[in-house]
């Protein structure tokens, strides 16, 4: 089986290299099938082997798009994604930054969203044409792949380890973001990309608890909202299995939803403990993000206040593909303790009296419903009717002001006869387990739907270049 899959994906790269038509689509099925079927070490070899063809100029557009694709699935079967997940993410700043020269170029010309990036023609190159001249085909060309570039970082960046490394490249980081703020409006992927690339900001807190005046150094990853902060907040502190904290632990049974697990449907709603607030007296929504509490000396900190009423929201991540986890790294001493709590503003009045003048909103409860879309960042694009009082949102990145470089064209794509569009998803099979540890996937699940086990359209030489070209 192992020798079948490495033949297999050598005749990929090798169809890859020769945009080779005729082998391409056997080869890229026979992989499909076989991934989840070898060892996780082979699979990580495989994407090892991928890592040069994403990073070079070695093969067409449409076959990197596709490649990235490839590659974000062998990931979602369970395998490390290596070296090849920071050329998925150098590939998306590359494409990304012509797909947004292409989008303003569309909208300078006659307005209107542009043509969604499968459905791409002559005429739509040729309508920014007369905006971008002869940077027009290579800038429609990076619209017309970026959605499977957006699949696939997306898939990545649900990676713990990928994660870090964002944090570690600011200016990756910045950049993805400034990409993902400014088409998050036109495809669904882009919002998903920009939410993990928030997560990626915050992994520990300093959280204080105000009725005990103990304080204590979180860390943790893979946190989507602060419904799930709280919640695992509230696992790791309250109770004798905590650290002691005043309260009702929680069911496990939503801890579990909340760190790697389905929900429970017998135990969908969970009851809140605490308001959230940070050290300036200001309410941190639950809705919220860890990456928007406020700091001090660069560190986040909250305060564990009274409830001002009763508060429940459903149990389950908002990424469920993201494993979340959240340990107690330290406590404070009494006297360091101390020390922090004199820069914290005192604790307001559960329910402001009516003679009080400027005080702290009280929200509507959250309910056991379906949880209402985050505020969205906007980017360049024309502003729609305001959202009635989101939470604050990201700070958006400055656009690009300056024309985009477009890569230079890539040699001639051939162009095969066209015909229906496959689709032909892959047998699913279960992966090797996932080796305990915080960071990680979901353990035991084969997959997690980010991306279809073969996407329509992957292995249809027909991708590897615009029809219409």
């Amino acid at each position: 089986m192992v020798d079948e899959f490495r033949r297999a994906f050598q005749q990929l790269i090798d169809a890859s290299v020769a945009t080779d038509p005729r082998h391409f689509p056997p080869a890229v099925h026979t992989v499909y099938v076989l991934a989840s079927r070898i060892p996780a070490s082979e699979r990580e070899l495989a994407l090892e082997a991928l890592a040069p063809l994403l990073s070079g100029d070695h093969a067409a557009p449409g076959i990197i798009a596709d490649l990235s694709v490839v590659a974000g699935a062998l990931v979602e079967m369970g395998t490390d994604p290596g070296p090849t997940a920071p050329e998925v993410l150098h590939r998306l700043r590359t494409m990304g930054k012509g797909a947004i020269v292409f989008v303003r170029a569309w909208e300078r010309t006659g307005g209107g969203p542009p043509p969604d990036p499968d459905s791409v023609t002559a005429d739509a190159e040729a309508r920014v044409a007369a905006e971008l001249g002869t940077d027009a085909p290579n800038a429609t060309m990076c619209w017309w792949t970026i959605r499977r570039h957006g699949l696939a970082a997306r898939t990545m960046l649900g990676e713990a380890s990928v994660r870090a490394l964002v944090r570690r490249t600011p200016s990756l980081h910045a950049e993805l973001m400034a990409i993902a703020n400014q088409l998050s409006d036109l495809l669904d992927e882009f919002d998903e990309v920009r939410a993990l690339l928030r997560m990626s900001e915050a992994t520990s807190a300093l959280v204080m608890d105000r009725h005990s005046q103990r304080a204590f150094r979180v860390l943790f990853d893979g946190i989507g909202d602060n419904f799930q902060l709280h919640t695992l907040l509230a696992d790791a502190l309250v109770g004798p299995r905590g650290q002691g904290l005043a309260g009702d632990p929680p069911d496990p049974r939503w801890v579990a939803a909340f760190r790697d697990s389905d929900p429970d449907p017998a135990a969908q709603t969970v009851r809140g403990w605490w308001n959230l607030v940070a050290h300036d007296g200001t309410w941190v929504w639950n809705e919220g993000v860890p990456a928007e509490i406020p700091t001090v000396d660069g560190e986040p900190v909250l305060v564990l206040d009274e409830q001002p009423y009763p508060r429940s929201w459903n149990a389950g991540r908002r990424h469920p593909q993201v494993r979340g986890w959240l340990e107690v790294e330290s406590e404070l001493p009494r006297e360091e303790a101390a020390l922090w709590w004199k820069r914290v503003a005192p604790a307001e009045p559960a329910i402001p009296s009516d003679d009080e003048g400027d005080h702290t909103p009280i929200p509507e409860p959250v309910l056991a419903v379906d949880e209402p879309e985050p505020g969205r960042v906007r980017g360049f694009l024309a502003e729609e009717a305001p959202a009635p009082a989101p939470p604050p949102a990201a700070p958006l990145a400055e656009p690009w002001t300056e024309p985009f470089p477009v890569p230079p064209p890539p040699a001639p794509d051939p162009r095969p006869p066209a015909g229906p569009r496959p689709v032909g998803p892959a047998p699913s099979a279960a992966p090797s387990p996932e080796p305990p540890g915080r960071a990680g996937r979901r353990p035991g699940t084969p997959g997690t739907g980010i991306l279809p086990p073969l996407p329509p359209g992957v292995s249809k030489s027909a991708n590897w270049g615009p029809t219409w070209r």
